[in-house]
């Protein structure tokens, strides 16, 4: 049995959010709890929830026990770009994109 959770239009990038991401696969429910809870990167907050989140499906959607919840896959994916202008001299503008993303995160018990 496999439960997910998704996250859409995170304001953060995908490349950051990779990086905590990659240390947690395959990491059991607690483990990944400890783990989020003591890094200090700004990405760890919404994975934290996502991760929360998957669990509490599992827990009430298939009645499978958190203790026994490993995390079997994770995915990020880029997603649009809020569009901004600065002004710069003379008048002009000058495009800033800040990106968004997309994160997936999927728990299965295993015994």
């Amino acid at each position: 049995m496999e439960t997910q959770a998704s996250s859409k239009n995170i304001k953060m990038s995908a490349t950051k959010v990779r990086r905590i991401i990659n240390q947690i696969q395959g990491c059991s429910y607690e483990k990944a709890l400890v783990l989020l809870e003591f890094l200090p990167h700004r990405a760890c907050y919404p994975i934290l929830q996502l991760i929360v989140s998957a669990a509490a499906n599992a827990a009430h959607n298939l009645r499978l026990s958190k203790s026994k919840l490993f995390i079997t896959g994770a995915q990020v994916n880029k997603s649009t770009y809020l569009k901004r202008f600065r002004p710069r001299a003379q008048g002009r503008g000058y495009p800033i994109r800040k990106p968004t993303c997309n994160i997936t995160i999927r728990l299965k018990e295993i015994d």
